[in-house]
């Protein structure tokens, strides 16, 4: 690997990405030693702040571009013969819901096209939980032969993604591998997952129903770790993986210890009570959601309550088999680290 683009790289997961590879600081023994001469490419959409990103060193580079248009794509990859591509650009909560397909779908398109193109090596695209909906049976964790059952226009664009990714795979000209990650947590988060920190230490963390549904979440360095080793895998060629955590959590277990470590560990003041909503809450914001999606329109919280009651639970076990991927950061360590991230950065919790 001389050279790895990465959409995205002002989100999330993306900035997480590019400041990983950049600083060789993947937490796996296979991927300690990445080419000295590795460089790295950034697409940033035009606007966007891209100073972190350069200060990674000079051998992180910025492109300007959108992926909804082709000729944005096209200098992206510019001279990247035998490069790894990274796509994780998607748009999650925008105000309409053509926003997803243009973006998601579309955007994906030209992006395939382009690396086609340019003789692109290899293509991790980062799809979502979301194209394959809710799990059937409290107990049941999804793996890579569950059939599609996509969850709203999110998961339909997200199929579509998919579906896009693996024609281009059939076509032979681009190698690609497909991964699925759950909700993230982790550094570099937005203010949606510091919200959410807020509402439990103000006493309103959201229970719908018992609160034992399960929920795989993917600390964002297992998720960096298992991208990399997507990407470098040869027999990952055509193949999807679940990325995420070892085990899922219930919701219980993830706002009792987002709560005891704000409280115990970081000394903050904490309400020690829920929000508690009976499952029909979610049941209701559910036929709002697709009401509201139904007009073209989307709105984030009733979308996130409308799901709050579900379980949306994976297993790993492919790729912990095929790639070698070792989640070594589980819930309580990845959530410590969330808080303290937030703290340095006198973000308020």
């Amino acid at each position: 690997m001389q050279l790895a683009l990465i959409t995205g790289s002002t989100g999330w997961l993306g900035k997480r990405f590019a400041r990983l590879l950049a600083g060789r600081a993947f937490d796996h023994d296979a991927l300690r030693q990445l080419p000295a001469d590795l460089r790295i490419r950034c697409l940033v959409l035009p606007g966007q702040d891209d100073t972190e990103l350069r200060s990674l060193g000079e051998h992180v580079d910025v492109v300007h571009g959108n992926l909804r248009n082709p000729e944005d794509c096209a200098r992206f990859v510019e001279e990247a013969g035998g490069g790894y591509l990274f796509h994780t650009s998607g748009i999650i909560h925008p105000a309409k819901v053509k926003d997803f397909y243009s973006t998601n779908v579309e955007g994906t398109r030209n992006l395939l096209v382009a690396a086609e193109n340019a003789g692109v090596r290899r293509m991790v695209a980062v799809s979502s939980n979301s194209p394959l909906g809710c799990n059937p049976a409290p107990d049941h964790l999804f793996n890579e032969d569950a059939p599609y059952n996509p969850y709203m226009n999110y998961g339909r664009s997200k199929m579509q993604m998919e579906l896009a990714v693996r024609e281009a795979e059939s076509r032979g000209r681009l190698e690609t591998v497909i991964i699925r990650p759950p909700w993230f947590y982790g550094p570099d988060q937005p203010a949606r997952q510091t919200l959410f920190f807020s509402m439990i230490r103000e006493g309103k963390g959201p229970i719908v129903g018992t609160g034992d549904n399960l929920r795989s979440m993917g600390y964002v360095d297992n998720l960096c770790q298992g991208m990399m080793l997507a990407a470098l895998t040869e027999k990952a060629r055509g193949q999807v993986y679940w990325i995420a955590d070892r085990r899922p959590y219930t919701m219980n277990e993830v706002i009792d210890t987002v709560e005891r470590l704000l409280a115990e560990e970081f000394q903050l003041p904490v309400a020690y009570n829920r929000l508690r909503l009976p499952g029909i809450a979610s049941e209701v914001a559910w036929f709002a959601d697709k009401a509201i999606q139904g007009l073209g329109l989307y709105q984030q919280k009733i979308h996130v309550l409308s799901e709050m009651n579900k379980t949306i639970a994976c297993s790993t076990e492919k790729a912990q088999r095929e790639l070698g991927y070792r989640p070594t950061v589980a819930l309580e360590e990845g959530m410590r680290r969330s808080i303290a991230w937030c703290i340095e950065r006198g973000i308020r919790i």
